[in-house]
């Protein structure tokens, strides 16, 4: 079935127009525009920062003035990542968009579902000429996926409404009122080479394949590998029987998404290549035993390559080794307040290799802010105390739980209303940019919400569209019932 036949027609109409517009984080101006040039089409007021968010305000309809103002809010972004073999420059070219049963993908990629589904809502709702509704505020904004910079920043002097209804949520039937706060940590660890390989060595590349992957705050409870984190592991089994040197490494692209792939590239004496494909096949059985029902395609190669870079020095490469041995990842504490949520938590989704440096990048999140300070202090003291440089960036505020809602509860009853069942009120460890967006607005009363979207971040992302079309019904009827 062809993605613009599908129900919602208008949302669909306009997430197909999203998908052929790339839209990485801080690569944003084309979407942005796209989105000014809609308000513009629709004589709807507007305003486009020099970062590229977008505010859009729709006044209330007939019989709705003295209705509250609803600000509808989603981030324009997406995590462009790409499936082993996917030649799509994401910088550059469209999603392939693929409908399979229930379910719409991205050929090959991640589909910008989160949260491009938000922004498609809003826009079809903006467009909407028989919608009753209140003064709408659509406030869309950038680098969402990497550090909430976008909301960060944005101007919000210009809205009225104290109601926010933010789409970033993946679960249907459930409101979001709270969420871990959390940041991105920076490393760098300083490389001293030697001139080139030594007589007798060659390079050879041991790579970490086949992770399932996956968002580092909703999938980090669901025991999934990291691959550079056994990338690590692989390189200490090695290391137990053969000496050598590391030339480079790599794993993951996003500090928010748990890397499904890592590779090093090393040096060592051309005798001994037969005893590191061993060591490194044992690896890979071991590991795949072990992440069998989480990760089934995980597992470890090796080969003899050609290398950009020389050797980094015996002390350098033992150094770092250490270094990723020594370094925490994953769930860190599950809450003591909410069964079943994680509290605090961190992932290791950049390992790159430069000429002078190694940038290692970590996305840091908590929902207790003295457990987040712990943390982060840690990863210091064990980067610092290595040589290591460390600076934090992007840190945004956790969503705090407010007991009393007046819109949660309005939810809560035009849910049961419409299915017959009650809504869910939870919350998240994963971050949304209503705290941002509360400490600017006073006396905000915000929730999340949206349809079930599964495996975001990966390039097995899916959207489920009878959820889409529910979810938009929903959202529509709350704005009407308000």
């Amino acid at each position: 079935m062809d993605v613009l036949n599908l129900e919602p027609k208008e949302v669909f109409r306009y997430f197909k127009e999203m998908s052929d517009i790339p839209r990485p984080s801080y690569k944003e101006k084309a979407i942005s525009d796209y989105l000014v040039a809609f308000a513009k089409e629709h004589n709807l007021e507007y305003y486009q920062d020099e970062l590229f968010n977008v505010i859009m305000i729709k006044e209330a309809s007939a019989g709705y003035e003295d209705k509250p103002a609803i600000i509808l809010q989603g981030h324009m972004d997406m995590v462009c990542e790409t499936a082993p073999g996917c030649t799509k420059d994401m910088d550059k070219e469209g999603l392939n968009l693929v409908v399979d049963g229930d379910f719409l993908s991205a050929e090959g990629t991640t589909l910008g579902a989160d949260d491009g589904i938000a922004v498609a809502y809003a826009l079809a709702l903006l467009s909407d000429d028989t919608l009753k509704h209140p003064r709408l505020e659509f406030v869309c904004t950038v680098s969402e996926e990497v550090g909430m910079d976008g909301a960060r920043e944005i101007d919000c002097s210009m809205l009225k409404g104290k109601l926010l209804l933010n789409m970033d949520n993946e679960k249907e039937g459930q409101v979001l009122a709270s969420c871990a706060g959390g940041g991105t940590a920076r490393i760098h660890f300083p490389v001293e080479r030697e001139s080139g390989l030594a007589d007798g060595e060659v390079s050879v590349e041991i790579a970490l394949l086949g992770g399932r992957g996956g968002h580092s705050g909703d999938e980090i409870d669901k025991g999934r590998g990291n691959a550079s984190i056994l990338l690590g592991r692989v390189l200490r089994h090695v290391n137990t029987k053969v000496d050598f040197k590391l030339i480079s490494i790599s794993g993951g692209s996003k500090d928010n998404a748990i890397p499904r792939e890592a590779r090093a590239i090393i040096a060592v004496s051309k005798e001994k290549v037969e005893v590191v494909k061993e060591k490194v096949e044992a690896s890979s059985i071991a590991i795949a035993l072990e992440f069998a029902k989480t990760d089934a395609g995980l597992n470890a190669t090796c080969k003899e390559v050609e290398a950009s870079f020389a050797p980094f020095t015996k002390e350098c490469s033992d150094k770092y080794m250490l270094l990723l041995a020594s370094l925490p990842n994953g769930i860190r504490r599950m809450s003591r307040d909410i069964e079943g949520l994680v509290e605090t938590s961190l992932n290791l989704g950049i390992n790159h290799t430069e000429e002078d440096k190694v940038v290692i990048g970590y996305s840091v999140r908590s929902s207790v802010g003295t457990s987040y300070m712990a943390l982060v202090e840690k990863l210091k003291y064990i980067c610092e105390g290595m040589g290591c440089s460390v600076e934090m960036y992007g840190e945004y505020p956790a969503w705090e739980f407010v007991e009393k809602s007046k819109f949660r509860d309005n939810l809560q009853k035009v849910y049961k209303d419409m299915f017959g069942e009650e809504l869910k009120i939870c919350a998240i460890h994963a971050g949304v940019e209503c705290g941002l967006l509360s400490a600017k607005i006073e006396g905000l009363d915000a929730i999340s919400m949206g349809p079930n979207i599964y495996d975001i971040h990966t390039p097995e992302e899916r959207l489920s569209i009878s959820s889409a079309k529910r979810s938009y019904e929903f959202v529509r009827k709350v704005i009407e019932e308000i």
